[in-house]
């Protein structure tokens, strides 16, 4: 069974895919971390394939990516994202700082103790320091069948399925928390702020298939036991007649750098 830190840089094997399949930030969000802001300059820890970078040098900023996938790291490359390739904890700054570090759906993937001591290095006083994770539910169905599979295929995952959309949310709410709590216990920062933002989108049966497979719950597995939880998914959702509507929320905690 893969660990988490392995889990944690499974994502490359579906790179195209997860760019495809992920859906970008609220656009209110990104607003609200540009005109935070006090300058054009962003890093962006655990960019993936680029989707918030992108999205931040069309409003204007000027982003470096730092990610630990050299697949992801490639990609994003490919969609005019400059982009280190090395873990946070250990990437060297080389003396440089940043206005902004913005970490979208990836500072859960990094150390608790040596991420927000890093973070202070990095940012200059002032700096706004950014972490968003999307939420959403999807119709009992599909959870259900979704967690019947992945139980069967995975039962020592390093980790647990949430067993309501409610959990779902209060665990990333929690989550939003001890980040901020982590790092205001460095010293340096100063907050927090909470951001919010809801949203919907409508998924195909293909396509909810297809953004399944870039989730981390199923990157690292081996195909086979993806394809049972794909299959069992798919045949919930062609039972619903084939899509179903989300509700998303994303979350977004923000702490500033004395």
């Amino acid at each position: 069974m893969p660990t988490l830190a392995s889990w944690s840089q499974s994502f490359g094997s579906e790179a195209e895919r997860y760019d495809r399949a992920r859906p970008p930030y609220p656009a209110e969000l990104v607003d609200r971390i540009v005109h935070a802001s006090p300058g054009p300059d962003v890093l962006d820890v655990g960019c993936g394939t680029g989707i918030a970078a992108r999205q931040l040098q069309a409003a204007g900023r000027t982003v470096l990516g730092v990610e630990p996938d050299d697949r992801m790291a490639a990609f994003a490359r490919h969609t005019g994202v400059t982009v280190e390739t090395s873990a946070f904890e250990t990437w060297d700054p080389a003396g440089r700082t940043f206005d902004t570090l913005v970490a979208a759906q990836s500072w859960h993937w990094v150390d608790a103790a040596t991420g927000p001591r890093r973070a202070a290095l990095v940012l200059r006083p002032g700096g706004l320091f950014v972490a968003l994770w999307h939420v959403f539910a999807v119709p009992d169905p599909v959870s259900q069948a979704f967690a019947d599979a992945f139980r069967r295929v995975a039962p020592d995952a390093p980790f647990q399925l949430p067993a309501s959309p409610a959990q779902a949310v209060a665990s990333y709410e929690a989550g939003c928390a001890r980040t901020a709590e982590a790092l205001l216990a460095t010293g340096a920062f100063t907050g927090p702020d909470r951001w919010a933002a809801d949203w919907e989108h409508t998924y195909t049966t293909a396509g909810y298939l297809d953004f399944m497979r870039t989730t981390g719950s199923l990157t690292a597995l081996p195909p086979d036991a993806v394809d049972v939880v794909v299959d069992s998914v798919g045949t919930a959702v062609d039972a619903m007649g084939g899509g179903f509507t989300t509700r998303h929320r994303t979350l977004a905690v923000a702490v500033v750098r004395g």
